[in-house]
């Protein structure tokens, strides 16, 4: 089957996107290691009607005014994984999980590290938000497209729900480190500020 690529420019940097005619299969980071996701050869073809649809629910998810997608989804992986790939889907537009959370919502609860494996291996990013499961003492933990990309979904996330906003703070030092509008480089976790800052 023809694996068709689209190439988007997103405030999270470059997203390859990629569908056959049954669905999207994966969206891609942009300096994503092939191995994450292995697919066969991709054919670019930015006129396929399931491209077309996601560039638009994505782009309407960048500008605050989507928090559910509706695409026909494709994804490959093991049963345990699409297990794992449903319970994100789960989650709610500007909430967070623990991966202990999911464990026990896909009936292993022992399985947490399976369920980070699993977490890492999900071909649909932001579509299937694995950016919304974080560490067990909330903090931010590992994310294929990095922890500033991470920490900018979340942000979005929360302003649209809260009207309020999110920070980072530099984790060697405590102090506020920059406002949200640009991911960085800095490692940091999260820490909700008032709508009045």
């Amino acid at each position: 089957m023809t694996l068709h690529a689209l190439f988007l420019p997103s405030p999270v940097g470059r997203l390859t996107l990629v569908a056959h005619d049954r669905g999207l299969v994966a969206i891609l980071w942009e300096n994503d290691r092939p191995s994450r996701v292995p697919l066969g050869p991709l054919t670019e073809n930015p006129a396929h009607p399931i491209l077309q649809e996601t560039v638009r629910q994505l782009n309407e998810y960048f500008a605050g005014k989507r928090r559910t997608f509706s695409l026909p989804l494709d994804p490959t992986g093991t049963p345990f994984q699409k297990a794992v790939w449903n319970a994100l889907s789960a989650i709610p537009y500007g909430e967070t999980r623990s991966y202990s959370q999911i464990a026990e919502h896909v009936g292993r609860p022992a399985a947490v590290r399976a369920v980070g494996a699993a977490n890492g291996r999900n071909p649909l990013s932001i579509v299937v938000p694995c950016h919304r499961v974080v560490g067990a003492n909330a903090q931010l933990t590992g994310f294929a497209g990095g922890l500033p990309v991470k920490a900018y979904l979340l942000a979005l996330e929360s302003r649209v729900v809260s009207g309020g906003g999110i920070r980072l703070r530099d984790k060697s030092s405590g102090s506020p480190s920059q406002n949200l509008s640009e991911p960085s480089s800095r490692t940091a976790v999260i820490v909700r500020s008032s709508s009045k800052q």
